[in-house]
């Protein structure tokens, strides 16, 4: 007796345990397939499975993106697109969700995969890197820059497309290397709506060669992260007593001044200290040593208040104020002085030259009278041209005349 009343506790607490819909049968879903609907996307599709009864429970699909970004969703739809590069292949599962009361049952994973895009290893670009920026309130430029692939032929040819939202177009503007090869793109302008917050640009960069298959490329770039903010405009900097003002305006932007930070870099060309603080409005003030000279430049972010910041601006150009008055002084005693050394030094020169005053403080040394014979003749048979009176110790004043005069010829 005690025995059967075990059992019925038994089976009383195991009816209590066993969940409501523990007799249902969860089916996954069938015909599930992906297909590329635009540059980088993909269409997922599926169908119920037409097994499955219903119940009066709600059902859902589960979908799980296993390459090349893991994610993980639930849908009402029986179809979902995804963004996503696909160079190296993309691979999906779903599953079917029945929700009955407070309670959740699900089928099997049913998956479907697309193959990588074709093309021979090492031949894709490298080193992609994108920027955009705000050239006039409403258009939006970008600039692509990239390295060709290691196991690329010298003649490959790419080429860059971009996708924005359904917007697909190529690249109008390519800069080539010493092969010829494009390596960089421009677009001048784009539909690319400037001010969007978390909007993905899709990069592909695809190439063909001769000599070998070559395989496409394709990134994602939020927008946000690859804007370049322009450059302050209208930079005013003065002194005032011992402070440094400084003021000026936002860059050209759709957003407001309050979304915008900014880095003021200071530099004491007297002492050679450097500063750079970070300013969150668009002024700024600071003391400074007012017999310093100073070049002060800016740049520009967006903050976190509207959106996620990108790429710091370009710092504006130099601008200087101040001056070093001790250094300056002395540089001027110095010039001015060379300056007059040189000038009186020329004005003795040229007065000099006038009035022959070097001639006649230095005149010229008078070159001595040969008033003696060379002892030794040059020329033997010469010599003995003169009258035999000559080789005498005295002879006649006629003689000695006519040797000094060929003496001198010789000479």
């Amino acid at each position: 007796m005690m025995a059967t009343g075990v059992r019925v506790f038994l089976l009383l607490l195991w009816t209590t345990d066993t969940p409501q819909g523990a007799g249902v049968q969860v089916l996954p879903p069938v015909n599930f397939t992906l297909r590329v609907s635009a540059l980088a996307q993909v269409l997922l599709h599926w169908e119920p499975n037409p097994a499955q009864e219903h119940n009066n429970s709600t059902i859902r699909y589960d979908v799980k993106i296993l390459s090349p970004v893991p994610e993980e969703y639930d849908t009402r739809r029986t179809h979902s697109v995804r963004t996503a590069a696909l160079h190296d292949g993309f691979s999906a599962c779903v599953r079917t969700l029945l929700l009955q009361e407070d309670l959740e049952i699900s089928s099997d994973w049913v998956e479907a995969k697309l193959p990588p895009l074709p093309g021979a290893a090492g031949t894709s670009v490298t080193n992609l890197s994108c920027v955009t920026r705000v050239t006039i309130p409403g258009n939006v430029s970008l600039r692509c820059a990239w390295l060709p692939g290691q196991g690329a032929p010298e003649d490959t040819k790419y080429f860059l497309f971009y996708r924005y939202e359904t917007h697909t177009e190529e690249c109008p503007t390519y800069t080539k290397d010493k092969w010829n090869r494009n390596t960089e793109c421009r677009f001048s302008g784009t539909q690319m709506k400037p001010g969007e917050i978390d909007k993905l640009i899709v990069i592909h960069i695809n190439g063909s060669s001769p000599r070998a298959a070559i395989k496409p490329f394709q990134q994602l770039f939020n927008q946000n992260a690859i804007e370049k903010v322009n450059i302050p405009r209208n930079i005013s900097i003065s002194l005032q007593q011992n402070d440094l003002l400084a003021t000026w305006e936002k860059p050209i932007s759709p957003f407001h001044e309050e979304c915008f930070e900014y880095e003021f870099y200071l530099i004491n060309l007297k002492s050679g200290n450097k500063q750079i603080l970070r300013i969150p409005s668009n002024s700024f003030q600071v003391q400074v040593d007012v017999s310093s000279r100073y070049s002060v430049r800016i740049r520009a972010n967006h903050n976190h208040i509207c959106r996620a910041p990108g790429l710091w601006s370009d710092w504006s150009e130099i601008i200087y104020v101040g001056q070093n008055k001790l250094e300056n002084s002395t540089a001027w005693i110095l010039t001015l002085l060379c300056v007059s050394t040189s000038c009186t030094f020329l004005l003795v020169a040229m007065i000099c030259k006038i009035n022959h005053v070097w001639s006649k403080l230095f005149p010229p040394i008078p070159t001595p009278s040969n008033k003696f014979r060379d002892p030794f003749p040059v020329d033997y048979e010469r010599a003995r041209t003169c009258t035999s009176s000559t080789e005498t110790e005295v002879g006649s004043l006629a003689d000695g005349f006519s040797c000094s005069v060929l003496d001198d010829s010789v000479f």
